[in-house]
């Protein structure tokens, strides 16, 4: 318990503390710079991201020239679709929407990437408030959505996309990537005495699934898809390259995939004495 004489000596501390603290971070600037991150503090500028060239983007060349049309549109003002990519683990679901608007930017185009970095659904209301006021494109990037069988995350997002009260600006498109194609959990609620039927839930993640105006998918690649990455990846960087030492740490991995392709040109660059281009 606090006395008249302790609390002089509290505010002092307080007040020391205070000026201790660093001080809060402004909010970026969305009028200037291509690439933010949406925090818990607000919008943040960031470096540019590093990017595989869409060249190099072997076995999934058709979505990604589809995903690169749909945001060239978006850059220039036209109708375009939020984009849900959806599929196997590491064929290149994340890294390709970074690439494709690091593509825009060298074609000259004006397009800004927000990656939301904190859980999404509650924050993206008032990150469509802070974009609203500037006209320019943006494009709002969810990575690894999974949903669960939450009802009311799910008409959330729907309302969102739909046109709702708190509807994303018309400049504003979404990119949203899954490893599920209709953001349906594995488990649904099966409790007999549950009140929500499963298969409601299940026909409002179809439903929410089909909100999205382009879907693409990634599907596991095979072999020779998988030696085509590694090989690609060895002539862009110069390497030597060796397909049974490809093959083998695919083998040691338990995978085949653009990361795994990734990973075996990191380790023969360093191997070989090969510092990467960033």
């Amino acid at each position: 318990m606090t006395n008249d004489k302790t609390l002089p000596l509290l505010e002092r501390i307080a007040a020391a503390l205070e000026r201790r603290s660093p001080p809060a971070a402004a909010a970026a600037d969305a009028s200037h710079g291509h690439w933010f991150g949406w925090t818990e503090t607000g919008l943040a500028a960031l470096p540019p991201a590093r990017t595989t060239p869409l060249a190099l983007y072997q076995d999934v060349a058709m979505q990604a020239a589809t995903l690169l049309e749909n945001s060239r549109r978006h850059a220039m003002g036209l109708p375009a679709h939020d984009v849900l990519l959806w599929g196997a683990r590491g064929m290149g679901k994340s890294s390709l929407a970074r690439s494709v608007v690091a593509d825009l930017h060298a074609k000259g185009h004006d397009l800004a990437l927000v990656q939301v970095m904190l859980p999404a659904l509650a924050s993206l209301p008032a990150l469509f408030a802070a974009l609203a006021t500037t006209g320019r494109p943006f494009l709002v990037f969810l990575d690894d959505v999974s949903l669960g069988a939450d009802a009311a995350e799910v008409h959330a997002l729907r309302s969102l996309l739909d046109g709702g009260v708190q509807a994303r600006p018309d400049h504003v498109r979404l990119i949203v990537t899954s490893n599920r194609r209709h953001l349906v959990p594995r488990r649904l609620a099966e409790n007999e005495g549950d009140a929500i039927n499963p298969r409601d839930v299940a026909d409002d993640h179809l439903a929410l699934a089909d909100r999205f105006g382009l879907r693409l998918g990634f599907h596991p690649c095979d072999q020779d898809a998988y030696l085509a990455m590694c090989a690609g990846y060895a002539r862009h960087h110069g390497l030597a390259f060796d397909p049974p030492a490809a093959l083998a740490w695919a083998v040691a991995r338990g995978a085949r995939s653009g990361r795994v392709a990734w990973q075996f040109t990191v380790e023969q660059a360093g191997a070989q004495g090969v510092k990467l281009a960033v």
